[in-house]
């Protein structure tokens, strides 16, 4: 009898490994099929000598409307001179853009493609840390390559190679390589909950998507216009919780807001006497309660207007008005 608790505890480890490798299973089984790779040449210039030059590159996507609308990362397709898409099935396809936000670090390219498998965007705002999490790309262009991890923490900010900041990242440790960039981050329902974008090196178990909240607001706005015109105010912030007393004392409409962590010189938050440490609530009647609420706010609407902004200031509660501009240089 001695022997037989270790026994039955190794039995139930054996049936919970055995249940995640279902987990897993299940959601490549119901995904790969809309990942694609895609393959970009793009013109670089070249010493004077050797004249204008073309290199070849790539990365992931996935196909999210059965109509051939593919998402994937700004950083793989801008500037190409040349987009081709491979299927999971092998066939080849020639890609348009349809629009490229940078801002996000997010495209929408399209193909002209029958019977086509596609996957549907999650809740990522339903997300906790310590989630699983499935990553499917085409590292190295080994195709529909699967990792798994778990969500190692949200709300993080992100700065590109190129300059720009990505706020309200989903980190985790589901490794991802130079390829995976425009793959689904997905969870174990099969639902895409992050655009996977970058990886920290030398770092090991450091890697980041951009939420599918984002990338569902991002995706339509490119499928509907072509770009994205918005307003700015010049902040870099981050989600944080507000306590209970202030709350209730301050009779607020929301339970965390946007840090303010700095500003843009002569920035229209700049102006109009924002400084770090202030907390945004709201904006135009609007509740505020984290970054994603602001950047669906700051939109062409708000260009050149005067809006409300609604701050917490240690203990206090102001209110402050400021004029967005437009967003340049996307």
């Amino acid at each position: 009898m001695a022997g037989a608790a270790p026994f039955r505890a190794q039995e139930k480890d054996d049936e919970l490994l055995d249940a995640y490798s279902r987990a897993v299973v299940s959601v490549v089984d119901k995904v790969s099929p809309a990942v694609v790779n895609v393959y970009v040449s793009k013109k670089i210039q070249r010493p004077m000598m050797y004249g204008p030059d073309e290199v070849q590159g790539g990365g992931s996507g996935f196909i999210f409307t059965p109509d051939g609308f593919i998402l994937t990362n700004s950083h793989v397709i801008h500037d190409a001179t040349k987009i081709e898409v491979t299927l999971y099935d092998g066939r080849h396809f020639p890609a348009r853009v349809i629009g490229d936000d940078p801002d996000t670090d997010l495209a929408v390219i399209k193909v002209d493609a029958h019977d086509l498998a596609f996957a549907e965007l999650g809740d990522s705002e339903a997300l906790r840390v310590g989630q699983l999490v499935i990553a499917i790309g085409n590292p190295f262009g080994f195709n529909c390559t699967v990792t798994s991890g778990v969500v190692s923490a949200l709300g993080r900010s992100l700065r590109t190679g190129s300059g720009r900041l990505i706020d309200d990242v989903i980190q985790t440790d589901a490794a991802l390589n130079p390829g995976n960039s425009g793959g689904p981050l997905v969870n174990s329902r099969g639902e895409i909950i992050g655009v996977n974008s970058a990886v920290v090196l030398p770092a090991q178990g450091i890697c980041f998507a951009i939420p599918s909240s984002i990338a569902r607001f991002v995706a339509a706005a490119l499928m509907h216009d072509g770009k994205i015109r918005r307003s700015w105010i010049g902040i870099s912030g981050q989600n944080v919780a507000l306590r209970p007393e202030i709350v209730k004392g301050k009779h607020l409409p929301v339970e965390q807001g946007v840090l303010v962590v700095s500003l843009e010189r002569r920035s229209p938050a700049e102006r109009a006497g924002l400084v770090p440490g202030d907390v945004i609530v709201g904006m135009d009647e609007h509740p505020v309660k984290s970054i994603d609420d602001l950047h669906k706010l700051l939109t062409e609407e708000f260009i050149n207007k005067k809006a409300k902004l609604t701050v917490l200031r240690r203990l206090d509660k102001l209110s402050m008005d400021i004029v967005p501009v437009e967003k340049l240089g996307q």
